[in-house]
């Protein structure tokens, strides 16, 4: 069977401006497999953001076709793209969107919450991730009571359980990418590894390339 976790064929994104077209995102294809962390770097421009929600299923591409583990997002309703998102995405964002009023292992459990996976083996992940990240001594604090470096190692540990599956951490392998600071980035590197995901960085940021295994280019035009 295939370890492709994400394909991207021939992706077209324009937008009307004015009366002019912009090609956002032009004829792009390529493939990430699971267990492999790839950059996608690029001047301001030349189209990431976009193409980050295109493959996040909340931009709908002009033409060409996104597939996560073998399913084509064109093919799906909303329902469907929502429940994907929730099972098999992960994020972590440079503003990190913790839930002011819980805690860190409380923020880390959140999805597994909402998914309804939250049984007595998984309550041990969160607390080993956030361990694995130097907050053991941080997990009963909130959001407030913490620095944004620490804050952002809690976005970190919060994005591998945001998916289901069986996978050695009860994790499938879920696409992950990431808008993020260089803290905790080899923590990150290693969890994508070890436990055979997908991630992708979309970063200015070049010192983050030494942590990846490939690193995919968007040209401006």
């Amino acid at each position: 069977m295939s370890n492709v976790a994400l394909e991207v064929r021939d992706l077209v994104k324009t937008f009307s401006v004015d009366g002019l077209t912009i090609n956002a995102v032009d004829n792009v294809s390529f493939k990430v497999r699971s267990g492999e962390f790839v950059a996608l770097v690029g001047q301001s421009g030349s189209g990431k953001t976009t193409m980050l929600s295109i493959m996040a299923a909340l931009l709908t591409p002009t033409n060409g076709q996104v597939l996560i583990d073998g399913q084509d997002l064109a093919k799906m309703n909303e329902n469907q793209r929502v429940k994907l998102r929730r099972e098999k995405i992960g994020f972590t964002f440079q503003s990190n969107n913790l839930i002011p009023f819980l805690s860190a292992q409380e923020n880390v459990e959140f999805m597994l919450r909402l998914n309804g996976r939250l049984d007595h083996a998984s309550r041990m992940r969160p607390g080993e991730l956030l361990a694995r990240l130097g907050l053991s001594d941080r997990l009963h604090n909130l959001p407030a009571q913490m620095s944004g470096g620490q804050q952002q190692r809690v976005a970190i540990a919060r994005a591998p359980d945001s998916s289901t599956g069986s996978c050695p951490l009860r994790m499938n392998r879920p696409l992950r990418w990431i808008r993020t600071r260089l803290s905790g980035r080899e923590t990150f590197a290693h969890l994508i590894h070890e436990n055979n995901r997908a991630g992708i960085i979309v970063t200015h940021d070049l010192r983050m390339c030494q942590y990846v295994d490939r690193v995919l280019q968007m040209r401006g035009r």
